[in-house]
């Protein structure tokens, strides 16, 4: 669903894990029961591209809520906070899967959704959708978008931040899954694609995945040399059909 109507965007509070408090953008359409996205931001953290993404879901008629998982490095050039997070591990699976579940119960609670929540993320935010779809029960659909590191080839990359394998928990796995993929991505490479396809087969899980070629990382992304607009028109379309089947509802406020 497209929405022809106004639009809400603005920045929101969340308690997230520990009882921290984060931050968050969120769009949604007014005056319309809406399906809520949960959107993941990438390595770079919640900047313009990702703050144009969820724009985008609220265009297409979804609350949708993009919570900045970096909100404890503090205020500071964005680029700066990324790269401290990147060099110190990225952040902490465990802190980063707490935190989003309180950003689906804050979409939940929102009087303005009808109670379904998707989650959708890029690179490594792909990889915490992964995450979280086989870690909380409270999810009805996720799209991975590229999500790199859910199969780990090299032990050593394992660690405190990052203990195990999103592919090691497929099995949990509970709403459908989305996948995309660039085909000259490396990270994940089409074998690890491949892969993840296969576990998730042998789990009997529902999901689809859908491969691009002449795409490789990142290829949503406008202001990235690798922006390939055939794919990403393809691939924004089938998250659209992909959330709608799944969360649709066209309930209107009175």
């Amino acid at each position: 669903m497209t929405t022809s109507g106004s639009l809400l965007a603005e920045h929101v509070g969340i308690v997230g894990a520990g009882g921290d408090w984060i931050t968050a953008y969120e769009a949604r359409p007014l005056r319309t029961v809406a399906p809520g996205v949960i959107l993941i931001h990438h390595a770079p953290g919640l900047d313009e591209f990702c703050q144009e993404a969820t724009r985008k879901l609220a265009h297409h008629g979804f609350a949708a809520v993009a919570p900045y998982l970096y909100s404890r490095e503090g205020l500071g050039d964005p680029d700066d906070i990324a790269a401290r997070v990147r060099t110190a591990g990225g952040v902490p699976d465990e802190q980063a899967i707490g935190d989003l579940a309180a950003a689906v119960a804050y979409v939940r609670a929102q009087p303005y959704t009808n109670g379904r929540v998707g989650m959708m993320g890029f690179c490594s935010g792909g990889r915490q959708t992964f995450l979280a779809a086989c870690s909380l029960s409270s999810i009805d659909a996720a799209v991975d978008c590229w999500g790199g590191a859910v199969i780990v080839d090299d032990p050593s990359e394992l660690g405190e931040r990052r203990p195990v394998a999103p592919i090691d928990l497929a099995a949990n796995l509970s709403p459908p899954l989305l996948g995309l993929f660039g085909n000259d991505d490396t990270n994940p490479s089409p074998d690890h694609v491949n892969r993840t396809e296969a576990v998730l087969k042998r789990h009997d899980k529902t999901y689809e995945f859908h491969r691009y070629d002449g795409a490789g990382h990142g290829f949503f992304a406008i202001d990235r040399p690798g922006y390939r607009p055939e794919q990403a028109t393809d691939g924004w379309q089938r998250i659209f059909d992909f959330f709608n089947r799944y969360l649709s509802s066209s309930d209107a406020l009175e």
